[in-house]
């Protein structure tokens, strides 16, 4: 693996990090494209990170007290 590949991918991660995810997994991959006959490689990078929102209050629930079995509840309804 490439010693560049592992500084881009921990700058990435920086970058999530700081920007408050906590990263919760990742993968680097490097190969050899098959569509570019060139001798360097690609690297491909998947990361996976969480980040909690909020102190546990239903969204669009100012007081904290709601159910969420109302479907009018959702944040992602449009009415």
């Amino acid at each position: 693996m490439d010693r560049d590949m592992l500084d881009d991918q921990r700058e990435l991660v920086d970058l999530i990090e700081d920007a408050g995810w906590e990263v919760t997994g990742l993968e680097l991959s490097s190969y050899d494209s098959p569509w570019v006959d060139e001798d360097a490689p690609e690297a491909e990078v998947t990361i996976t990170a969480r980040k909690p929102y909020g102190d546990g209050d239903v969204a669009g629930d100012a007081d904290g007290e709601g159910d969420g079995d109302d479907e009018n509840d959702s944040p992602f309804r449009i009415n």
